[in-house]
Order: C-alpha cells, then structure tokens, then sequence
C-alpha cells in the first residue's frame, strides 16, 4: 500500500513578497520564507534597516532584495506592484496603532490606523491578486492581522475596528479568488516581543495582565508567527482560504 506524503512547506523557485519587513514580524516573515527557498522582495519604509535584513537574509546564503516603499502611498504602492513580476506569495506585516479610550480618538488617528491597516492592505491584496490572475499563477496571500481582530481592548477601539475589518475583507477576497486558485487568509498573534512593544513588556503590570490572558503562560516571540506563515505560504495549506489562524496562546479561547 503506498501511503501519501506530507505535501512540502518548501518555496523554491517562488517569489514573495513582505511588507514592514523592516523588523519585528516582518523581517521574521521574510527570513522564513527566504530560508524555505523563496526570492523575497522585502518592502518597507525604513530604507536603512531594510538594507541591514535584506544583507543579513543574503549573509545566510538565501535570496533577498529591498523595496523602500511607504504602503500608505496608493499611488507609490500601484507603481510598485506594476514594476514587479507577479508574486506567489504576499504576507503584509505593515501596520500601526494609536491606542486610546474611544471617546479620546481623534480623527487624525482614526485616519492614520485606517489608512495602513485596512486601506493600503485592501488594495495591496486586490493589487496582488490581479498580477498573480494576470500571470496565470495560484497565489498565496497572507495578512497579518491580531486577535484584537477577534475580541475587544480597552484603549484598542480604532485598532479592533481595522483588524476586525481585515477579517471580513479576507473572507470577501477568498469567495472571490478561490476559483483562480488564490489563497487568501489572517494569522492572528497575541502581544508578541518585537522593537515596536518594548514599552508595553517595560510595564510589570502590563505583563502580568498579558501572561493571564495567555493560557500558554508565556509572551510570544516572533519564531512562533514564522512557522504559521510558512504554513499558509506553501503547498501544505492548499486548501485553506478565507480563514485566520489563530497564534495566541488561547488568548480568544475563552
């Protein structure tokens, strides 16, 4: 009897692309898909830093370029993407959060939140799609969204509202896509160490608070987002579409 073969998390002779590959997630997302065989395309504002993942990621033998690009920028970001062949892979890591009390928003911050977290991911998606459709190719797009895309936040209305949307805005694009064979879908992490939250875990009690939430009992690292976007990049997830994969330590369990 001839059993079947787990299908390959490999990326080799595929493309990808990353966006806020500058650090933190990003630039973990990119050298995981890198190491797995992928040419990764890594974009970002941060010229600078940028350069410093894209050398590091060639160091290691693998294969990287930089995109300096500021996602915000429709006009910069459509320029881009038409310059570019199509991509097998997209995983955006481009975000940001003001966080307050919702009756303190201000509409400079609601806009700011908005503009990058669901405005520029919506036609970054729809961008992508339409080079991988032109290109005839089967496609994996991937957003990194949160569990506050889940469940709510003191201080997080603007930020839960744009996750919250991301999450709809993908099981849209899935109906549509899935029957040119592209993939779309969310990894969702809980408070994750990275340069951006060095403030929060500064806070004792912050921490403590976080490690209750988490039922696994522990902050989480970016190695523990590497291998759920590699997971949804290849071919070991080829028939998931319109979902979030939840990377939270059962955070939303509850």
């Amino acid at each position: 009897m001839a059993l079947p073969r787990t299908p390959s998390f490999r990326l080799d002779g595929r493309r990808a692309l990353v966006t806020g590959a500058s650090s933190g997630i990003g630039a973990a997302c990119a050298a995981a898909l890198a190491e797995q065989g992928a040419h990764v395309v890594c974009a970002a504002r941060g010229a600078d830093r940028l350069a410093e993942v894209v050398e590091e990621i060639t160091r290691r033998g693998e294969d990287a370029e930089a995109l300096p690009l500021d996602m915000a920028d429709l006009d910069a970001l459509t320029v881009a993407l038409d310059a570019q062949p199509a991509f097998d892979v997209v995983v955006n890591s481009a975000g940001m959060a003001r966080h307050s009390p919702a009756l303190d928003t201000t509409p400079e911050d609601f806009d700011a939140v908005m503009s990058l977290n669901l405005r520029a991911a919506y036609f970054l998606s729809a961008g992508a799609a339409r080079g991988m459709i032109a290109a005839g190719r089967r496609g994996s797009i991937i957003h990194v969204s949160s569990q506050m895309g889940h469940v709510g936040g003191i201080d997080r209305a603007v930020y839960c509202a744009s996750k919250h949307a991301i999450e709809g805005m993908v099981k849209s694009m899935a109906l549509e896509w899935g029957r040119s064979g592209i993939r779309i879908n969310t990894v969702c992490p809980t408070f994750i160490r990275t340069p951006l939250t060095e403030a929060t875990f500064a806070d004792p009690d912050r921490v403590r608070w976080i490690e209750e939430k988490i039922k696994l009992g522990r902050i989480g690292e970016v190695e523990d987002i590497m291998g759920a976007v590699i997971y949804l990049a290849s071919d070991a997830s080829s028939l998931v579409t319109g979902t979030a994969m939840m990377v939270d330590g059962g955070w939303t369990a509850d």
